[in-house]
């Protein structure tokens, strides 16, 4: 990662018991800075007007002035205008399609390195990523390639869920799917539970949030985190 590199990776923007983006409003603050030009990018979800209206109403909410992508009829000029982007959840598959046809994924590589911060969350946080192949959701669409805009240099499994021991259900869990990665793929994987999430500024990994993450690296047993625990893979 580039020196000055700044991101914030959320596992999710609603925790059950609370409105949007509430539990990473102190974080994302933190992040952003006192005044900061936002773009917002919708593309994971179908109805993208009002999943801008939304997310441009939480950040005016906070303080921050914030434009969805489609506002802009160039889109990856429009990154050179901006602080920060928002890249919201939704369909992975859908987000980097779409990221891919906008030939954004190039541009918001070279801003993030010039300094732009980045915030995802979910499907935004997956695509921060080397790839998606980390990702729960289901491949409604066909992207190019599963390679994403490896801001970030470990994959992350958003939604990360523990097993349920009570449960009847027979399908794989959250860690075997993981571990299964793990026997096609060497890189680490870092499963954020709902409420985590990843604070990166330069070469420094910290855990932030309300609740933990596992580590799950081959041949090696999961290692739990803590928040406010830095990573060190």
């Amino acid at each position: 990662m580039a020196q000055q590199t700044r991101l914030l990776l959320i596992s999710t923007s609603t925790v059950y018991g609370t409105g949007y983006l509430d539990h990473a409003e102190q974080e994302i603050r933190e992040t952003l800075g006192d005044s900061c030009r936002l773009i917002f990018i919708p593309y994971a979800l179908a109805d993208r007007a009002a999943y801008a209206q939304k997310a441009t109403s939480r950040f005016a909410d906070m303080g921050f002035e914030c434009q969805p992508m489609d506002e802009y009829s160039n889109a990856a000029g429009a990154l050179d205008e901006a602080d920060a982007i928002f890249v919201g959840g939704g369909n992975t598959f859908r987000l980097l399609k779409t990221l891919h046809e906008l030939g954004l994924i190039e541009a918001i590589r070279r801003r993030v390195q010039q300094g732009m911060i980045y915030v995802g969350a979910s499907a935004g946080t997956n695509v921060a990523c080397p790839t998606i192949r980390t990702t729960n959701d289901m491949p409604i669409v066909e992207p190019p390639t599963l390679s994403a805009l490896n801001l970030f240099p470990y994959q992350i499994n958003p939604h990360y869920v523990d097993a349920d021991r009570d449960s009847r259900h027979m399908g794989e869990t959250r860690e075997e799917r993981l571990l299964q990665y793990l026997e096609e793929n060497k890189g680490p994987v870092i499963g954020l539970r709902e409420g985590a999430m990843l604070s990166v500024r330069g070469e420094r990994i910290l855990l932030k949030g309300l609740r933990g993450a596992r580590v799950f690296r081959r041949d090696r047993p999961p290692e739990e985190l803590v928040p406010e625990a830095e990573l060190n893979i």
